[in-house]
């Protein structure tokens, strides 16, 4: 497993891709993990890193470290994860997102948008979303201009929500998503898996910061063959 530049640290890309696997059942209640040094093979990366992120799902209260007996998952209704609002999985469950940044222009909001935010033009961030390594989506996201004046694709985090919080005390509490069928876009690159303007799923999505206000409008194409929409119901 790799990192890039802004990505997030290797182990707790490894903690949030085993948070996503409890969250869609991959690993249950009671499960003993693998010893950790076959653990660690298998995923490529070292025991030490491998520790790190165990810990870390253990803070969250999922897992459980007997001494001289193993790791046990413990699953909870609400794992905590950065991606809780990313809604896409792997068609058989779970899968790490990851993103790619395509571009990064602020231009004026375009009319076929739903309103949101105060001011008249918005940051476009067009990213290509894998799960796994797998692509998955293409996304093109406009955040309101009024919160920052530029936004560079070079300090972009994988998850923008982390991004809003940390860099622009942003806070999306709430969205609204709408499904449906759409076309993939003319600006998707080749590797997408469809061709533009080809019908594939599609999620519109308004987002809410803590001040109630409308602060993000998103949408996303995703590639039924690879992934698949989920909200659970707590």
């Amino acid at each position: 497993m790799t990192q890039s530049k802004g990505s997030l640290p290797i182990y707790m890309q490894i903690a949030e891709l085993l948070v996503r696997d409890i969250a869609a059942g991959r690993l249950i209640d009671g499960m003993r993990l693998p010893p950790e040094r076959d653990m660690a093979a298998e995923m490529g990366i070292a025991v030490g890193t491998l520790r790190k992120a165990l810990a870390e799902l253990q803070n969250r209260g999922l897992l459980e470290r007997v001494h001289g007996s193993g790791n046990y998952i413990r699953a909870v209704s609400d794992p905590k994860s950065l991606y809780a609002m990313f809604r896409l999985e792997l068609v058989q469950g779970g899968g790490l997102p990851t993103a790619q940044v395509l571009s990064v222009d602020r231009l004026a909001k375009p009319d076929y948008l739903p309103p949101f935010g105060q001011g008249s033009e918005g940051h476009r961030i067009r990213r290509l979303r894998r799960l796994s390594g797998q692509i998955a989506a293409v996304e093109e996201i406009w955040l309101d201009g009024s919160y920052v004046q530029q936004v560079t694709a070079e300090e972009l985090s994988e998850s923008l929500y982390l991004f809003y919080r940390t860099r622009l005390g942003l806070w999306i509490v709430k969205a609204e998503d709408q499904v449906g069928l759409d076309h993939v876009p003319d600006w998707a690159p080749a590797n997408f898996g469809h061709a533009p303007g080809a019908p594939v799923p599609h999620i519109l999505r308004i987002s809410h910061g803590q001040d109630g206000q409308r602060a993000e409008v998103s949408r996303t194409w995703f590639d039924h063959n690879v992934a698949r929409y989920v909200a659970r119901l707590k």
